[in-house]
């Protein structure tokens, strides 16, 4: 039939009809996306228990948790930052700011409930938000107060003084956000039960996801730095110096697992790297590994310090590093508004100062050691501000995240080693400092969890044995065999061998004839007839092989 021809309805065949099939040949019917069935993934079965060994109880770092509300239901919203005028927020870290700001702002409109953040654009909460969707608008202000601005002086008793006040028109600089909250899911807590039952889903995977996201945000609240899921709090008894101005700094890590004994809190120790907080001046000297300021490259200066934070003295305020002044401290001018009394901000003179009469002459500010030092810019390159050096102090918990040197890895290997009883004290007091049973989130979905080890049986299994030559049987001794003195089980005859003469130095005849000698002693036999390669053959000869193996 031709294919254009059309039916009776007028309706023109798509395709032909198919052709025979052979009489020898079975059909096999496709399957549809209806059959196909979701691959369900459970936990590996266990096919036994061993019974070898001596039994001794362990503790492991496993704290029990129990769920008393698994009928319950986490709604999961996703969050959209905008700025006042559409785009949308790109910047990392202040959504948390944001959302809090949301959380104090709007209690009534979110029906007081509270919520699970994960910083970006993931939301979660007990029982559902009062709609669908939900706009909010917040406005974020730089507060001078421990933020204050950086041209203020302080008088008697620390408070600004009579000229500062009448400079501090604008004492916030104000940003506005919308925020956008939009339903995505739910997710029932009656997978946590499933999953430790075996029936282990996605669905149970992002419980767990979310009482992970509580933890973090527990920890937010807390000012410690967050890397993934584990938390680091700002405490110089955790911090370790391996040199360089790098500290090793040791938290813990904390997240929720499905165990064969049921749910579980995992916490184990975690240590990462941050610089080393305090005067610039004395990061910059352990930095480059010099006597004194006055001895550093400060070109390398610049890379270093370029993004982290620091907070200026006596304002206390925190300021990010975009660079260094081209001159030094005593030499840079700025330009200054002069502001009389009844004068405004537009029609305010200007002219240039030095940074040194600044806040010397102006400010009364006396500094010991930053005159021939540069400024450190905390501006934008068109609109610098500059501070000097010895007014700056870096903020604690700022990760390091470049290679460590040889010297620096081996310090914190060292400084990391804690003994097992140091290792039960430090995750003890991790979770009595966490205190998450106060947590409203993990107490709204009826999570509680045990202060206690979880104990399990363990099973001390007796030394493997070695055979050796002549049928001996070859036992350890303090951890160890020692294998003086005895002859390989199995032994093998070397019949060609090379000897590959790197080092003129070297007495091939009398190597080759030790070779011979300690295996004879091992029951290896290695013929005689081998071969000496030396000089540049030698290393063509293993390039060869090298470019054997590549291929």
């Amino acid at each position: 039939m031709d294919p254009s021809e059309q039916d009776g309805n007028g309706v023109a065949e798509a395709l032909p009809p198919p052709p025979p099939v052979p009489p020898n040949v079975t059909p096999i019917k496709a399957e549809s996306d209806v059959d196909v069935k979701k691959v369900i993934r459970v936990p590996m079965a266990r096919h036994g228990f061993g019974t070898k060994g001596n039994k001794v109880p362990i503790l492991t770092n496993h704290f029990k948790v129990n769920v008393n509300k698994v009928d319950g239901q986490f709604f999961h919203y996703i969050v959209a930052l905008f700025y006042e005028d559409g785009r949308p927020v790109d910047g990392k870290g202040i959504g948390w700011k944001v959302l809090d700001r949301v959380r104090e702002t709007y209690v009534a409109e979110l029906d007081g409930k509270g919520f699970a953040y994960d910083g970006e654009k993931t939301l979660f909460t007990v029982g559902a938000l009062p709609r669908n969707k939900l706009e909010f608008t917040v406005v974020l202000e730089d507060v001078p107060s421990s933020r204050n601005n950086g041209n203020a002086s302080l008088g008697e008793q620390g408070s600004p003084n009579e000229s500062d006040r009448k400079c501090i028109k604008r004492p916030y600089q104000s940003k506005t956000y919308k925020v956008e909250i939009s339903f995505a899911a739910k997710i029932p807590m009656q997978a946590i039960t499933n999953a430790l039952r075996g029936q282990e889903s996605e669905t149970s995977q992002e419980v767990l996801r979310v009482l992970d996201i509580i933890l973090r945000q527990h920890a937010a609240k807390q000012g410690c730095l967050l890397v993934r899921q584990s938390f680091f709090h700002n405490d110089p008894k955790n911090f370790a110096d391996v040199g360089g101005g790098d500290l090793g700094c040791r938290g813990f890590h904390s997240s929720f697992r499905t165990t064969q004994g049921g749910l579980s809190l995992n916490i184990d120790v975690s240590t990462t790297m941050i610089i080393q907080p305090g005067p610039v001046a004395d990061f910059l000297v352990a930095n480059q590994n010099v006597k004194d300021p006055f001895s550093v490259d400060w070109v390398k200066v610049k890379r270093v310090l370029k993004n982290l934070r620091v907070k200026t003295s006596p304002t206390n305020q925190e300021f990010k590093i975009t660079g260094l002044s081209e001159k030094t401290y005593r030499e840079q001018t700025f330009t200054l508004k002069q502001r009389g009394k009844e004068q405004d901000g537009e029609g305010a003179q200007t002219t240039e100062v030095t940074v040194y009469d600044y806040f010397v002459n102006q400010r009364n500010i006396s500094l010991r050691y930053s005159t021939d030092l540069p400024c450190i810019n905390v501006g934008k390159l068109k609109r610098p501000t500059y501070f000097p050096i010895e007014m700056c102090s870096l903020v604690s918990l700022q990760r390091y995240t470049k290679a460590l040197s040889t010297f620096q890895r081996a310090s914190l290997v060292e400084k990391s080693r804690q003994k097992p009883q140091e290792r039960i004290s430090v995750l003890s007091n991790a979770l009595k400092i966490n205190n998450y049973d106060a947590e409203p989130l993990l107490h709204a979905c009826g999570v509680s969890i045990n202060g206690n080890f979880t104990q399990v049986e363990g099973r001390v299994l007796p030394t493997p044995k070695l055979k050796v030559g002549n049928g001996e049987d070859m036992y350890a001794r303090n951890g160890r065999w020692n294998f003086n003195n005895k002859r390989v089980a199995d032994a093998c005859k070397i019949e060609r061998w090379v000897v590959l003469k790197f080092s003129a130095r070297c007495d091939v005849r009398k190597l080759i004839n030790d070779l011979i000698k300690v295996g004879d002693m091992k029951g290896v036999v290695c013929s005689s007839s081998s071969l000496c390669i030396t000089g540049f053959k030698s290393l063509l000869v293993v390039l060869f092989f090298t470019f054997c193996l590549i291929l």
